[in-house]
């Protein structure tokens, strides 16, 4: 009888340890698969106070509501958005790391100077589409951007324009324009808040930016536009003519899209790029993109992402001509 009852007390250690060990298995499992599990680290590849931050600092607050978790913005600027994309790529791709990527980024693909392939990041969204303006300082000696391409025809190589860097945006588009007589000279800046004040202090003669990045001194009168980069006017600015109809066929427009670490499960990029277009369906984001003088349709899924910035990428492929040495 007492042999009976310790195999019977054995048989149950035996059954509760094999349960223990089953739950814990299931328990670490669970832990594993929830998503976001921990903060997710929101890399921007610029510094503080340009029209990417400012997209990053607005979503992380609405992100945090629809996610629970906390979004640290971490900027991380140099070589036109290299060093923020290389942080990016240093992590897992757990989907607990995401970054800003904007055109200027994607641009250093088309001109050859990139670290990294598009292989390398997988699209969640996309949350800004803008056109990029020439801006001039209110009070200088440039009233319209006929007096500006007037200039630069007859002294070419002496005007002076304020870009974000080389192999961006704003180098393939001047590029093009000095093969067709328009030949400044670049001046990068890797601050946006050196940039955007250069034109102000006399340092360049033009800026190349979006207008919802120099909304303060737009309002503040202090600097205007001459000339839209696209095929139709903006609205905003009706009275600006657009690169198209001055015989410019060159528009490439800003995007600002949000990207994770190639290789991250398809279910967590899901996750994100709904949470994402939460945030954007918001009355603050869309307030938001009226003041960045975005487009109403600026955010797009992740699907729709990669379409979109390969079909970019393309565009930037066959429009950047490299300067002759």
């Amino acid at each position: 009888m007492k042999r009976l009852l310790r195999k019977s007390v054995m048989r149950f250690v035996l059954l509760a340890l094999i349960a223990a060990m089953l739950g814990s298995f299931v328990g670490q499992a669970t832990a594993q698969d929830k998503y976001p599990a921990r903060a997710i680290e929101y890399v921007v590849p610029w510094g503080p106070g340009g029209g990417a931050d400012q997209l990053a600092r607005k979503s992380a607050v609405l992100l945090e509501k629809i996610l629970k978790v906390a979004f640290p913005v971490i900027n991380v600027p140099g070589a036109t958005g290299g060093t923020g994309i290389t942080k990016l790529l240093a992590g897992a791709a757990d989907g607990h790391a995401i970054a800003i990527y904007i055109a200027d980024s994607h641009a250093v693909l088309a001109t050859g100077q990139a670290t990294w392939k598009m292989s390398d990041i997988v699209p969640v969204a996309r949350m800004i589409l803008a056109p990029s303006f020439l801006f001039v300082a209110e009070n200088g000696r440039f009233k319209s951007w006929a007096d500006f391409e007037k200039e630069a025809k007859a002294k070419p190589g002496t005007l002076k324009v304020g870009t974000l860097g080389f192999g961006s945006v704003d180098d393939i588009t001047l590029t093009y324009l000095e093969g067709k007589g328009i030949k400044v000279v670049q001046v990068p800046y890797s601050k946006p808040s050196e940039r955007y004040v250069s034109v102000l202090g006399g340092h360049v003669d033009a800026l190349y930016e979006q207008a919802g990045d120099v909304r303060q001194y737009i309002t503040g009168k202090q600097i205007r536009p001459i000339i839209v980069f696209g095929t139709e006017r903006f609205a905003a600015f009706k009275e600006v003519p657009c690169s198209k109809e001055l015989g410019y066929d060159i528009g490439l427009p800003q995007f600002r899209s949000i990207v994770a670490k190639g290789g991250t499960d398809p279910k967590r990029v899901k996750i994100l790029s709904d949470a994402f277009e939460k945030a954007a369906a918001t009355p603050e984001y869309k307030a938001f993109l009226e003041e960045q003088y975005s487009t109403p349709d600026s955010y797009m899924n992740a699907e729709n992402t990669a379409k979109f910035i390969k079909s970019e990428l393309d565009t930037m492929k066959a429009t950047y001509k490299p300067r002759a040495k």
